[in-house]
């Protein structure tokens, strides 16, 4: 679904990525992981469109989509989260959604502004599908909430829904447990299932191993920039070099 080859990027004299060969494959959860500072964050922003690359390549669908920009790669079916949830706290969390959807739909300014048909069909299918998503993601008791109101976790699965809502075929997530409780985080391993069950493809950064290992099917861990192991959760668990950089040894940590 999604290769880079040699991907590398540069900020000034400091190498973030690497020159990091990686896949991720259609209908699995990959998990991406190492120390603070590794350059796993960057690595998203590579490959959805955010920064533009030093070197190297990335295909996305069976299309060399290296330096494209994020709108044209979430219009093919790419979608993320981020470390920092990007919510619209004063509006509820129906509306957010709804917003979510109409990145995806043609309406323009002067359909809003004349209330064409498009513009009412438009509507009318943005909010099916904010609905559709709501319930998807457990929310729809929360519908006509202000986002301000939702729990930490809460408003996680609300993001994950803000991108769901564009209909991607790969779903990024940035550390999606961080700030939550041991509950919270089953709960929403629970979604991540989920949502690659409903056929969405998955790729994680997580710093939680135990969510990790019960998740991912295959885990490349980076290290200053550089991929340093990739394989299942029980191989990584047991490579020495991941141990010495990351793990510590404990990989139930």
């Amino acid at each position: 679904m999604l290769v880079t080859r040699g991907l590398t990027k540069n900020f000034g004299g400091l190498t973030a990525v690497n020159r990091v060969d990686f896949e991720i494959r259609e209908g699995e959860i990959v998990a991406i992981i190492g120390p603070n500072g590794a350059g796993k964050t960057t690595f998203f922003n590579l490959i959805s469109g955010f920064y533009r690359p030093s070197g190297g390549s990335i295909n996305f669908l069976g299309r060399e989509v290296t330096n494209w920009p994020v709108h044209r790669l979430a219009r093919l079916g790419m979608a993320r989260t981020f470390q920092t949830t990007h919510l619209f706290t004063d509006a509820t969390v129906l509306d957010n959604l709804i917003v979510g959807y109409r990145a995806k739909t043609g309406m323009g300014l002067v359909d809003a502004l004349l209330h064409t048909p498009r513009a009412t069909r438009e509507e009318k299918a943005s909010r099916e599908k904010a609905w559709e998503v709501l319930d998807f993601i457990g929310l729809a008791n929360a519908a006509h909430r202000p986002v301000r109101s939702l729990s930490q976790e809460e408003a996680k699965r609300l993001a994950i829904g803000l991108a769901l809502a564009t209909e991607p075929r790969l779903l990024l997530l940035d550390e999606p447990a961080a700030g939550i409780n041991l509950g919270e985080t089953d709960r929403l391993t629970a979604l991540i299932r989920k949502i690659r069950d409903s056929g969405v493809t998955v790729c994680l950064i997580e710093h939680k191993m135990h969510m990790v290992m019960e998740l991912a099917q295959r885990i490349m861990v980076l290290n200053y920039g550089s991929k340093i192991a990739e394989g299942t959760p029980e191989e990584i668990k047991n490579d020495e070099k991941v141990i010495a950089a990351y793990l510590g040894g404990n990989a139930d940590a």
